[in-house]
């Protein structure tokens, strides 16, 4: 069971309105996540799944790192509000690059999921750039590509998954026509559900079934004092883990923040470089004007 700490990126653009993937392609992709999140933590308790949609204005994190789906579940809800505008995919693979910097736990493999139903403003070539740094950082990417799969967009992905894929195990692009299936039962059997979880969540109905018949799996009648100590125990537990959960929810807004502050830096860095390209191709251009205006004189 691989331990992981995965983001998963959801493409929150104009065209995930589309109705081509039953119900719309963005409530496919919920569907799809909630099966990825089990699936991970199932896989093995202690790995954790982050979410960030890279639509609309520009990327932005729903959910640092954590191990409750609820966290999700929200992220995607207040997502789906938030639908419009062009994907950004090669900014937002960055920042969810930088949400995996603030893992708590580092040997916790790194990971990204991108779902892209939209066509790609990035060029191929930017791409394969961003994959060398990605390869670099020992970073895994995968990718789902459903939707829009015409005028380069799988080209562009396949360049991306052919570098970042050459620093081993891991990274995987799987491509998902429309059909009558759903897009998350065709995942299921996809090599990103089976190349590294083939083994996750499969024990987990034993155990659910054999404390159905008492409350602890002691009954009071045979063994009172049993029942009672496993009765304190269990209370003892759930006020620590309420304890936890509040520690975490400190935590994440800490790192939020932090994310956050990097993703804007990021962002201007990226803002910036091309206000000077811009500027500089405007100066080549008013000197290439004066020297057309000197030859004429």
């Amino acid at each position: 069971m691989v331990l992981e700490a995965v983001m998963i990126m959801v493409d929150n653009s104009e065209s995930s309105r589309n109705g081509d993937y039953a119900p719309t392609r963005f409530d496919a992709q919920a569907d799809a996540v909630g099966i990825l999140f089990q699936n991970i933590t199932q896989g093995n308790p202690e790995s954790s799944v982050g979410l960030m949609a890279f639509g609309g204005k520009g990327p932005e994190v729903l959910a640092t790192l954590t191990t409750d789906q609820g966290k999700i579940l929200d992220g995607l809800h207040r997502t789906k509000k938030k639908i419009s505008g062009t994907p950004h995919l090669g900014t937002g693979i960055q920042v969810a690059q930088l949400a995996l910097k603030h893992r708590q736990n580092n040997s916790q493999r790194p990971r990204i999921i991108a779902f892209v139903c939209s066509l790609l403003d990035d060029t191929q070539a930017e791409l394969v750039k961003l994959a060398k740094k990605m390869k670099k950082s020992n970073l895994t990417v995968d990718f789902v590509l459903f939707g829009d799969m015409d005028d380069g967009n799988q080209e562009k992905l396949e360049a991306f998954h052919n570098e970042v894929k050459s620093s081993g195990e891991g990274s995987h692009l799987v491509v998902i026509p429309p059909s009558n299936r759903l897009l998350s039962d065709q995942l299921i059997s996809s090599a990103i559900m089976l190349g590294d979880n083939a083994t996750g969540g499969g024990s987990g109905g034993d155990v659910g079934s054999s404390a159905e018949d008492f409350p602890f799996g002691v009954d009071p009648a045979t063994d009172p004092e049993l029942a009672l100590a496993l009765r304190m125990s269990m209370e003892e537990e759930k006020a620590r883990q309420e304890k936890l959960a509040r520690e975490e929810a400190a935590k994440s807004a800490k790192e939020m923040d932090a994310i956050e502050e990097e993703a804007e830096a990021l962002l201007r860095s990226e803002e910036e470089g091309k206000e000077n390209e811009e500027g500089k191709s405007k100066e080549k251009k008013d000197d290439n004007d004066k020297g057309d205006k000197m030859d004429t004189s």
